[in-house]
């Protein structure tokens, strides 16, 4: 382990600093005594070791987090986190999102969403001597595959024992390399979550915001075969018996005490250049949200609510409409924000250290203009790229893509196959193609891609590609009228639609695909070749930034070093733990949120219409005050939701928010609106997170869903 990475002087100054930062495991003993004043009760030690007591217990959902509550595999995470396996189970006659979902014995429990897993991560291994051996004399696309060639032998070896996934992960750009070993568990089940009118009470217009009331959260089980090991869906698989699992907290937390996130933060980009900041302010949020507020609304303008084409696409729209409503709040918080101007004066005075010792002068001298040379050629084609990846919200055309892509991979030994085509994700990409079976309705699906492409049809000439023109007859004379008539007819005749027929493409030879009437997948191998193209320019960039962003980073921690500031890398999915306090904030002048919603809000906010349409009996329990043994009485109710000062980003989502005793007091799910600027700057005043009480979540499953099967399942402490 890098021991610069916190040094012991750093740690002892951390503690009259901000509750900034998200920590890999190993770091934490250093903050021992930080941890300790905090509230912290167990050992730091005991954090950091990934296979004791409370660590074990946080999982991974791959995308989201979630921890084990019971010694029978019960795992609980947050509502919209499960949303994909609640919708993939709902139909209009038997919709679970909207009435909610309850097994009330392991027999009635419901598969979850194909290719759902849950990781319990083994082993962190440090790596980077591995990776970077011999290959320091490349550049370019050689660099990048030859870092990529070793990280696949890397996974290859880790993933010899059978029921394991395994990922290099990097660290501050490439400066570290971490080999992580998680046991993957295949067999997932849905086993209980609240109707969408509780679990997700405020919808969108709610979303990031602050009061909150929502019950974010559910329940998935973990089985495996009866030898203890990972096994595909059996009716003869047992219920998973993890090593240790999660107290689940009736007595939950008060204004200002310990708490502290264990969780799989996804991307924050604190430590990206003001080249890269400005781009990504100036042109790519502004592009992105408008493009998913559109699509957001041809889903709906096309598929009626209620219907099963719009069931079929709930789960887009929920990730469209988090992420619009967050790209919306970047953008507002950069405005207000001297958040260029405070990037551009760290690094003047990072080339001024720069410039002050000559060994540093030759070391980074030229590092920080060769970043922003290639960060300059990353985007000098934004605008077309932005409509090519949203193009992939057309599931007929990405997954003719993805399957022609397949074809060619197959002809490769597996070492040499695209990360994503190895032999050891045809489980996942087999998978997402069954899950396309209520994700796809042909049209959504014509809307969407006929709107992408008018829009791609506006750009330059010099912006569109030659085989795209070409394919749909776009050129000075582009008519909307043919390409809808186009579109009609490509629809018509797909057999894409048809699971059986998707899957079985996946045994395909390239010489099929080029033989096939099937307008897609015409469409896939007339622009194969100039996707290619494209391809191998990216990575050669991306071989080039892989270069000098590790030099980047590493001026940046010595910088940091020398002045006595606390170093931790910029999240990248990986396992990180994060603490501080339960603590309101102001978000404006003359404005104070208190950190604890309650039930009374609840009723305040109901309209009876979506989506503030409570249960009819929840609000009946409010009315007659039925707290029963949740009731708090500084509060003169139940507590709902609260904040805390601990800093998190997506990935977050269904984080188990521990007290100082490791005991489970609430989930994470949001953060709050002012906050979302986060992920490139953190600010100690305005950095709220969001977590649904523990308290709110065991009164609802007592009282309104009677769930009384978990309750008893679950070790409740007071």
């Amino acid at each position: 382990m890098k021991k610069w990475l916190l040094p012991a002087a750093i740690a002892a100054s951390f503690g009259a600093q901000a509750d900034e930062g998200m920590w890999q495991p190993h770091q934490l003993p250093a903050l021992a005594d930080v941890l300790k004043a905090k509230g912290m009760e167990i050992s730091a030690d005991n954090i950091s070791k990934l296979t004791e007591f409370p660590m074990n217990a946080v999982i991974s959902l791959g995308g989201c987090t979630a921890s084990f509550v019971s010694p029978k595999g019960l795992v609980v995470t947050n509502h919209h986190c499960a949303y994909g396996s609640i919708q993939y189970n709902s139909t209009a006659d038997n919709n679970l999102l909207a009435n909610g979902f309850l097994a009330k014995s392991l027999d009635e429990e419901l598969p979850a969403a194909p290719g759902s897993r849950i990781y319990v991560t083994e082993a962190i291994t440090d790596v980077t001597a591995k990776v970077n051996d011999g290959l320091d004399k490349l550049s370019g696309e050689a660099f990048y595959k030859g870092v990529e060639a070793k990280e696949k032998a890397l996974v290859a070896e880790c993933e010899q024992e059978k029921g394991y996934s395994c990922r290099v992960y990097s660290f501050h750009g490439g400066l570290e390399y971490y080999l992580v070993k998680q046991m993957e568990i295949r067999d997932v089940r849905l086993v209980h979550n609240p109707a969408a009118s509780v679990g997700k009470y405020g919808g969108d217009v709610d979303n990031w915001m602050w009061p909150r009331h929502t019950g974010d959260y559910s329940f998935y089980r973990a089985y495996v075969g009866k030898d203890g090991k990972p096994a595909d869906f059996s009716k003869d698989n047992v219920p998973f018996e993890p090593k240790s699992f999660l107290k689940v907290s009736a007595k939950g937390v008060q204004d200002g005490d310990f708490v502290m996130v264990a969780g799989y933060p996804g991307r924050t980009n604190r430590y990206r250049s003001a080249s890269e900041v400005a781009n990504q302010f100036a042109s790519n949020y502004p592009q992105s949200k408008q493009l998913r507020e559109d699509i957001i609304s041809l889903i709906k303008q096309t598929a009626a609510a209620g219907s099963d084409e719009r069931i079929k696409y709930e789960s887009t729209l929920a990730s469209l409409a988090n992420y619009a409503k967050n790209f919306g709040s970047m953008l507002e918080f950069y405005g207000k924000s001297s958040m260029l101007d405070d990037r551009k004066a760290r690094e003047a005075e990072l080339n001024r250290w720069i410039s002050a010792d000559a060994k540093r002068q030759a070391k980074y001298g030229q590092t920080l203009a060769t970043l922003d040379q290639l960060v300059a050629q990353s985007n000098q084609h934004l605008d077309r790229d932005l409509l090519l990846y949203y193009m992939g919200y057309s599931y007929a055309k990405d997954t003719a893509e993805r399957l022609y892509r397949l074809a060619h991979e197959k002809a490769k030994s597996d070492m040499e196959r695209e990360p994503g085509y190895q032999e050891r994700d045809m489980e996942r990409f087999k998978a997402s193609l069954e899950r396309m079976e209520r994700r796809y309705a042909p049209s959504v699906d014509k809307a969407i891609l006929f709107e992408m492409l008018k829009r791609y049809a506006a750009l330059p000439a010099e912006q569109r590609l030659a085989d795209l023109d070409k394919f749909f007859g776009i050129d000075k004379k582009f008519d909307e009228k043919k390409l809808a008539k186009q579109l009609d007819k490509m629809y018509g005749a797909t057999q894409l639609g048809d699971k059986d027929m998707r899957l079985a493409w996946m045994d395909k030879s390239v010489a099929d695909f080029k033989a096939s009437k099937d307008p897609f997948i015409q469409l896939a191998v007339a622009t194969f070749d100039g996707t290619m193209a494209r391809e191998q320019e990216e990575k050669r960039l991306e071989g080039e930034l892989l270069k000098v962003r590790p030099a980047y980073m590493e001026a940046i921690i010595a910088h940091n070093k020398e002045l006595g500031k606390p170093v931790y890398a910029d999240a990248n999915s990986s396992l990180r733990v994060t603490y501080g306090n339960v603590k309101g904030y102001s978000p404006k002048d003359g404005m104070f949120a208190v950190p604890f919603t309650r039930l009374e809000g609840i009723t305040a906010k109901d309209t009876g219409v979506d989506p503030f349409d409570a249960p009819k009996k929840e609000l009946e329990l409010i009315n007659a005050k039925q707290y029963g043994d949740f009731h708090v009485k500084s509060l003169g109710s139940v507590p709902v939701n609260f904040l805390s000062t601990v800093d998190t980003t997506g990935g977050n989502s269904g984080s188990p928010t521990l007290n100082g005793r490791a005991e489970l007091v609430g989930l994470l799910f949001d953060g709050v609106y002012e906050s979302i600027i986060g992920d490139w700057a953190y600010d100690d005043n305005i950095n709220r997170s969001i977590h649904v009480d523990s308290r709110y979540m065991l009164w609802v499953m007592k009282y309104l869903d009677h769930a009384d099967n978990l309750l008893a399942e679950m070790d409740i402490v007071e």
